[in-house]
């Protein structure tokens, strides 16, 4: 289908208007990185239009803008029911993404001061790069689904948003420097892992062979073309060269590359068109080939007369009246090659009974082991409409039991040893509307921190842009460090994503195998979230659910089976977060009260961490008086954690209990260590929690009192 409409579409609109579209988004990429007034050069140019310090990149700006100019008559004639989607995973394109957003009157439409018009065209021009909007490919300009200048993912995402998308095309634009980053590289042989999984759409890979990343030449840029054609076949796609120079063969190329190219997860070579445009392109000749092409080519025009006329030839050199009206709007003969703007898609409904379906999962799942309740909830949710669970090679190790009945992985099941296309895959996915779950290893999923941190960025930006809400990045964190060698303890994704502040971010630590399957089912239903949900696959131990319902919808409860009733101050207070911490601490719990009845008790268990956060920090930090209720105000406090310490002294902030709370967690042991000297070591034993609960309760009132 897409190929016979890019056939089409070549020979309806002509060769001269997409030229000249890729000329007018030359020419306005040049006109942000230098100008300051004067946009169209209706007068002669001074040094008093020159920004005195220009900022911004060129170098990637002409091949991008050739591709987007050759795309235009496709999206403009796309049918539908259709959708093509274009992926920037080259570096620093922020210019040539406003530029084609204003030529298409997109941008304009998300803010109003950038129509076309004279003083959109003038401000889009002066402002660049504006603080509100930035320098770089964000949500902020319309239509993008992957944030723009972090290297790599960017293919794995494209084929993550045609999952189960046969009606959907993804162009993505790969710088060649790009392609030397791990992710990359994995993902052109990772759709081999897609075979037998569904109907997908189709991704077009785009490598722009410029040549040279910011300091000297690419890797990919080495090869011969003979040794660039075995490479690529050798990693399963038919390579597609152009030069990009005559618009006309960059168009039959394009449509030669769609005619090769092949639904994702379907057996045999796909294409991947490889654009040679030289970076850079249309710069200075004496700067041609050199790394200034990477910025800004001419350092100084408005200060340096040299400079300042190779600038007024470069910029005159696009004959810019010819493109744009007095009134910055395209020409007539560029109209058939711009995609007329388009309404962003309706968001999703607002989820609807979230804490009762979960809580219904939970009273299903009671008394049952991790092994038989979280496969459950994972099918039951397969059931329900898209979905989609990808993990590194880990689902069975899990205890995660996704596979058919002649054994085989259900397909909507995935798995590669690659945490980083796991991650970027569910990121495609969830960008494009659909639910998934990334299910790992705890020790593993700081591997793709970065990932994750990215994606929330680009979350908070989209609600900024006021766009609709998507279904939540969710994680399953299992394979706990309390049961795994040394090299396979490594809590610290959760600290790292604390830190950042994001109001969206949850980190869910139930304490038994039904709280598990309520929280995932919780995270599932939600929107626009970043969920860890961090659950051992070994626990046995299972507790009342009477506080689900509040867990759910608080993160935290009383628990009353082990809390002495009426008011007043308790002689000790037990907090635990997680499932190996609530079988350490009820065991404690269960102990004091059998042998120190008088001892006045108060257990809580934290399910959701962000609710320790200080008051109006996050959505679910405790008002104070609801703090004071569950942690007392003299009372001695232990809580204990599944992962670092450090990430409740640091939700606590300001209103830290000071000395009257001990925090037990987990703490790296510098050597491998038995499970049980582990948790000997850190305070988490039978015999460390009773001297402390003792010693606690024993001391004078006033030493216990910060």
């Amino acid at each position: 289908m897409w190929a016979d409409l890019a056939r089409r579409t070549n020979r309806l609109v002509p060769d001269a208007s997409v030229a000249a579209v890729a000329d007018a988004l030359d020419y306005l990429c040049l006109a942000q990185l230098y100008l300051r007034d004067n946009p169209l050069l209706a007068r002669p140019l001074t040094p008093a239009d020159v920004k005195t310090r220009p900022a911004g990149h060129w170098g990637v700006c002409p091949p991008v803008n050739r591709m987007l100019a050759t795309l235009g008559p496709l999206q403009a004639a796309v049918p539908n029911g259709y959708e093509l989607h274009v992926l920037h995973g080259a570096g620093h394109a922020g210019p040539s993404a406003l530029a084609h957003a204003y030529l298409t009157g997109r941008l304009g439409h998300a803010h109003p001061d950038l129509r076309q018009n004279a003083a959109g065209l003038r401000e889009l021009v002066a402002g660049f790069p504006r603080a509100d909007i930035g320098g770089e490919i964000t949500p902020m300009i319309p239509g993008h689904l992957h944030t723009g200048g972090q290297l790599g993912p960017a293919l794995a995402i494209g084929q993550g948003t045609v999952l189960d998308a046969p009606h959907r095309l993804s162009v993505v634009l790969i710088g060649d420097g790009e392609c030397e980053t791990g992710t990359t590289a994995a993902s052109w042989l990772a759709t081999r892992a897609l075979h037998g999984t569904g109907d997908h759409g189709t991704v077009l890979p785009v490598v722009l062979l410029n040549g040279m990343r910011m300091g000297g030449p690419s890797v990919l840029s080495t090869l011969s073309r003979a040794e660039l054609t075995s490479y690529f076949t050798g990693l399963g796609h038919q390579p597609v060269y152009s030069d990009g120079r005559d618009i006309g063969q960059l168009r039959q190329a394009v449509a030669e590359a769609l005619g090769a190219a092949q639904p994702l997860g379907i057996p045999g070579p796909s294409s991947v068109l490889v654009l040679t445009l030289d970076k850079g392109h249309g710069a200075p000749a004496h700067l041609a080939g050199t790394p200034a092409v990477h910025k800004t080519p001419l350092r100084d025009p408005a200060g340096v007369p040299a400079e300042f006329d190779a600038l007024a030839d470069w910029l005159a050199s696009y004959q810019p009246t010819q493109l744009l009206t007095s009134s910055g709007r395209p020409r007539p003969h560029l109209l058939p090659a711009l995609p007329l703007p388009r309404p962003e898609p309706d968001g999703l409904p607002a989820p609807r009974g979230c804490v009762a379906a979960s809580a219904q999962v939970a009273g299903h799942a009671g008394g049952r082991p991790f092994a038989q309740v979280i496969p459950e909830v994972l099918r039951a949710r397969a059931e329900q409409g898209p979905f989609r669970v990808f993990s590194p090679d880990e689902l069975a190790s899990n205890r995660l039991d996704l596979a058919d009945s002649h054994g085989r992985l259900v397909p909507w099941a995935v798995e590669v040893l690659n945490e980083e296309l796991c991650h970027a895959w569910a990121q495609g996915y969830t960008e494009t509307g659909r639910h998934a779950l990334v299910a790992t290893y705890e020790a593993f999923a700081p591997i793709t921190l970065s990932l994750i941190q990215q994606q929330i960025k680009h979350r908070a930006v989209r609600r900024h842009a006021g766009l609709a809400p998507l279904p939540s990045l969710v994680y399953l964190l299992t394979s706990l460090g309390w049961h795994n060698t040394l090299t396979h303890q490594n809590p610290s994704v959760t600290s790292a994503l604390l830190a950042g502040g994001d109001p969206t971010l949850h980190v869910l630590t139930p304490a038994d195998p039904a709280r598990t399957a309520a929280a995932l089912t919780f995270a599932l239903r939600k929107l626009d979230r970043c969920t860890l949900v961090v659950a051992g696959k070994h626990t046995n131990v299972h507790h009342p659910l009477e506080t689900l319902d509040e867990e759910l919808r608080h993160g935290i409860a009383i628990w009353p089976h082990l809390t002495h009733p009426g008011p007043g101050e308790p002689d000790l207070i037990l907090a635990s977060a997680g499932d190996l911490p609530a079988e350490a601490l009820t065991t404690l719990a269960r102990r004091l009260r059998a042998e120190r009845p008088d001892l006045r008790l108060r257990y809580v268990h934290i399910h959701d961490l962000t609710a320790l956060a200080e008051d109006g920090a996050r959505p679910l930090a405790l008002a104070p008086d609801a703090f004071a209720r569950h942690f007392g105000t003299r009372a001695p406090l232990v809580l204990a954690t599944s992962g670092h310490p450090a990430d409740i002294h640091a939700l606590l902030g300001r209103r830290h209990p000071g000395l009257r709370l001990a925090v037990l967690g987990y703490r790296d042991p510098g050597r491998p260590v038995p499970q049980a000297h582990l948790r000997q070591l850190c305070g988490l034993d039978d015999a460390d929690l009773w001297q402390l609960a003792t010693t606690l309760t024993d001391a004078p009132k006033e030493i216990s009192v910060p």
